[in-house]
C-alpha cells in the first residue's frame, strides 16, 4: 500500500504515541506493545498496552483493550472508518478481532516473525478465512519499534529468576 509523504508523517505522529504506550507496558513488565485508534478526522478515540501481565488475562493484548475502549467510545462494534496503529504486527487472536470490528487499516511498526498474522507468518486479512478487507502499513517506526522490544527482552533474559 503506498502513501503520500503527509500520511506518512501522520502515521510516525501516531506510532510514537503507540511507542510511549508500549514503554509503558515494558516498564509494568508487559511485553512492550501499544495501541492507538484514530478515528477518520485524525482524532484519538482509544490507546492502550499489552496487560497480560497486570490482569491476568490472555486476551489482554494492546490491540484487544483498544478495540474494546474504541467500540465502546463510538457506541458500535463497526470500527470501518478507524486506523488501528500498533507497535508489534498483530497475532491471529488480534488479527481476527481487528477483521471482526472491520477496522478500516491496520499500520504496524515491526513484523512478528513468529506469530505475525497480517503479513509475515500469516496473512489472515487476505484469505478466504476474512470476510473483511482492510489496508496494512508495515514499517512504520520500525527500527524504534524494534529497539524497545529487544531492549525488553534483552534485559529480561539478565535479569534473575
Amino acid at each position: 500500500m503506498l502513501i503520500e509523504y503527509s500520511e506518512y508523517l501522520i502515521h510516525r505522529q501516531w506510532m510514537s504515541h503507540a511507542l510511549q504506550l508500549a514503554e509503558i507496558a515494558g516498564g509494568a513488565g508487559e511485553i512492550p506493545v501499544g495501541a492507538v485508534i484514530v478515528n477518520s478526522k485524525g482524532e484519538l478515540i482509544a490507546e492502550a498496552e499489552n496487560r497480560k501481565e497486570r490482569d491476568q488475562d490472555p486476551t489482554a493484548h494492546a490491540e484487544i483493550i483498544a478495540l474494546r475502549l474504541a467500540a465502546k467510545k463510538l457506541q458500535t462494534w463497526r470500527l470501518n472508518e478507524c486506523i488501528l496503529y500498533v507497535t508489534l504486527e498483530p497475532c491471529p487472536m488480534c488479527a481476527g478481532a481487528i477483521i471482526h470490528a472491520r477496522i478500516g487499516i491496520v499500520v504496524y511498526g515491526v513484523d512478528d516473525p513468529k506469530t505475525g498474522a497480517l503479513r509475515t507468518v500469516l496473512n489472515i486479512p487476505d484469505s478466504a478465512a476474512s470476510n473483511h478487507r482492510l489496508g496494512v502499513i508495515g514499517g512504520i517506526l520500525e527500527s524504534d519499534c524494534r529497539q524497545v522490544l529487544q531492549t525488553w527482552f534483552a534485559n529480561r533474559r539478565h535479569q534473575p529468576n
